[in-house]
C-alpha cells in the first residue's frame, strides 16, 4: 500500500491551489536574482522560509537547474528539524510526498541503502509538520519534472554522520 506525506504548510508558507502555486513559482523562475553558473551546481543550499520571504532567493538557486529536466533523477534533500527531536537524521515512512502540484515518488532504493547506519532512524512524525523540505518541492517539481526523493530531517548529527549519509 502506497503512503503519502500529505502537504503540511500548503496555503501558509506557498500557494494551496494548484494554477496559483504554478504560476507563483513559474514567476519567480522567470526572474532569478544573480548571475547564472557556468554549469549546473552539485549541491544548493536553499532559504526555506515562506515564498513571500524567500521565494525570490529559492527560484535564483532552483533556476541554476533549468536544463536539467530528465538528466537530475535523484534528489538527496536535508532539511533541519523544526517541531520533533531528532537524534541524528530521520527518513519518512512514507512512499510518496504530495503538494498541489502533484506526487513526488520517494527513492525506497536509496532510503533502503541508509537502512543500517546507526544515525539514520525512520520518523512520520519528524516529517508530517515539517516545512523545510516540503516548500522545495514545488520549485523541483517546476524545474525537473520527474524525479525521485530521498527526503532527510536532520536533526542533531555530527558533520561527520551527515558526511556519512551523503557519501
Amino acid at each position: 500500500m502506497t503512503s503519502i506525506r500529505r502537504p503540511a504548510v500548503a496555503g501558509m508558507f506557498y500557494p494551496d491551489r494548484p494554477a496559483v502555486l504554478q504560476r507563483t513559482v513559474a514567476g519567480l523562475l522567470a526572474h532569478p536574482e544573480g548571475a547564472r553558473l557556468p554549469r549546473p551546481p552539485k549541491a544548493l543550499i536553499v532559504p526555506h522560509a515562506g515564498y513571500v520571504y524567500s521565494g525570490p532567493v529559492a527560484a535564483s538557486a532552483y533556476a541554476q537547474l533549468e536544463g536539467m529536466r530528465g538528466r537530475i533523477r535523484r534528489v538527496v534533500m536535508l532539511g533541519p528539524a523544526h517541531h520533533v527531536f531528532v537524534r541524528g537524521l530521520a527518513l519518512p515512512e512514507a512512499d510518496r510526498f504530495a503538494t498541489p502540484l502533484g506526487e513526488v515518488p520517494l527513492d525506497v532504493e536509496g532510503m533502503q541503502q541508509l537502512h543500517d547506519l546507526p544515525q539514520v532512524t525512520r520518523s512520520a512524525a519528524a516529517h508530517e509538520m515539517e516545512h523545510s523540505l516540503e516548500v522545495q518541492l514545488p520549485f523541483l517539481q517546476q524545474v525537473l519534472g520527474d524525479f525521485q526523493l530521498l527526503p532527510l530531517v536532520v536533526g542533531d548529527a555530527t558533520a561527520a554522520e551527515v558526511a556519512e549519509v551523503l557519501e
